[in-house]
C-alpha cells in the first residue's frame, strides 16, 4: 500500500528555515562497483559493491515567502524530512542528516503564487526512522 504525500515537512536545525512544500524528490543515490574478474573466469566478468555510497540529493518544490530566506549560503546543517502519519501509526517517518542547499531558485507569476525550488545534498548519510 502507497501513502501520499500530503503532510510531508522539512525543517532546517541551525536557521530553523521551514517551508510549505509542494512536491519533494529523491536522485542520485549510487555506489560504485569494482571488477573482480581475472584471466580465470569465464563466462561474465565479475563485479563487486564499493563501501562508499553517494547519499545523492534532495529536490525541494516549495511556496515562496520572500521573508524567509532559505539557507543557500549556510553552513551544513541538520536537517529533519518528517513523511506523513499513515493510518494506525501517532508519528511518521523521519529522514535526519546533515545537509547543505546547493541550488535554489524562484519565481513570481502574475496572479498567481509564488514558487520555489531547492536542490538539498547530504553532507553524510542521512538515518531512516520507521514511523510508530
Amino acid at each position: 500500500m502507497s501513502d501520499t504525500g500530503t503532510g510531508t515537512t522539512i525543517v532546517f536545525a541551525t536557521s530553523a528555515f521551514s517551508a510549505e512544500i509542494t512536491g519533494i524528490t529523491a536522485g542520485g543515490v549510487s555506489r560504485e562497483s569494482y571488477d573482480t574478474s581475472h584471466m580465470g573466469t569465464t563466462g561474465s566478468m565479475t563485479k563487486a559493491p564499493k563501501k562508499l555510497v553517494d547519499q545523492g540529493t534532495i529536490d525541494i518544490d516549495f511556496k515562496f515567502n520572500p521573508n524567509a530566506q532559505p539557507p543557500y549560503s549556510g553552513a551544513t546543517e541538520t536537517v529533519t524530512i518528517t513523511f506523513p502519519i499513515p493510518a494506525g501509526d501517532s508519528a511518521g517517518a523521519t529522514l535526519i542528516g546533515s545537509g547543505f542547499i546547493t541550488d535554489f531558485s524562484w519565481g513570481a507569476e502574475l496572479e498567481e503564487e509564488m514558487t520555489a525550488s531547492a536542490t538539498l545534498t547530504w553532507a553524510a548519510a542521512p538515518a531512516w526512522t520507521a514511523s510508530s
